[in-house]
């Protein structure tokens, strides 16, 4: 089973540069996409059904915003899908979230929290923080009453200091704060696994982010923001992770899993 995440800062934008001819060329079984900054109709607008797949869109209707969607296969491993959230505020209030449940697994799709002051102007580191505790709550819930869980993101934080191009630099930035790579710990510390570090410990130079500054991506100089993470007893079922760095679309590179 082939599975790939990817923010496309903005899926309209990407929809414009071959979106359906990626899909088609790499045919996942999932495809879990991030920052779609586009409400479900004006993305049937502009790229129409997708041969063999369903979705499941976020639930929202604030415009130019975060939003995820996942697409799938229409197989019949699929149980359930889910969008809504509304029993934890900070998941309810900005739709970052969807999640597919399959016999073997549960996938869940986030978008987590930037830098930016929110949009009532309150701070937002504190809030991000925050969101990682409810994260982590919810990934230990949904493990140990459907035993196996594989989470995917653009986390916005970068775990390590071989997961940055310049981490002394940016040993104060947000994104490498202390206070945020403490938060992947504690995640990992719960039986989890960030799944290319499983493969890779020692792997240097490979990011997931790049700015659109100072040719920073022919440079190669940036950062590892997005991760496939699983649950321990789950790694053995992971065959190996890749960063599609050659998709030049969006400021993210797709990541690929593929399962055993």
């Amino acid at each position: 089973m082939k599975i790939i995440t990817w923010n496309v800062n903005w899926i309209r934008a990407v929809a414009k540069k071959w979106f359906k001819d990626f899909i088609k060329k790499e045919s996942p079984d999932i495809l879990a996409i991030q920052e779609t900054k586009a409400f479900e109709k004006q993305f049937l607008k502009d790229v129409g059904n997708i041969d063999w797949y369903n979705y499941v869109w976020h639930a929202w209707e604030r415009p130019w915003y975060a939003w995820s969607a996942i697409f799938y296969k229409d197989i019949n491993y699929i149980i359930d899908t889910k969008k809504h959230f509304d029993n934890i505020e900070h998941f309810h209030t900005d739709w970052r979230i969807t999640e597919i449940k399959t016999k073997d697994f549960t996938l869940i799709n986030w978008y987590f929290p930037n830098w930016w002051t929110r949009a009532n102007w309150k701070e937002m580191l504190t809030y991000k923080l925050d969101f990682y505790n409810h994260i982590i709550d919810y990934s230990n819930n949904l493990v140990k009453n459907w035993k196996n869980a594989i989470i995917t993101w653009d986390f916005n934080i970068c775990h390590t200091a071989i997961d940055i191009a310049r981490p002394k630099e940016n040993q104060n930035s947000i994104w490498f704060l202390p206070i945020e790579r403490k938060k992947i710990s504690e995640l990992l510390d719960n039986w989890y696994i960030d799944t290319f570090r499983y493969f890779y410990p020692n792997k240097t130079d490979i990011y997931s982010w790049w700015s659109y500054r100072a040719w920073a991506r022919p440079r190669n100089v940036w950062w590892r923001l997005d991760y496939f993470i699983v649950n321990k007893d789950f790694i053995k079922k992971v065959q190996n992770v890749e960063y599609l760095t050659d998709v030049m679309w969006s400021d993210h590179c797709p990541v690929r899993l593929t399962l055993k």
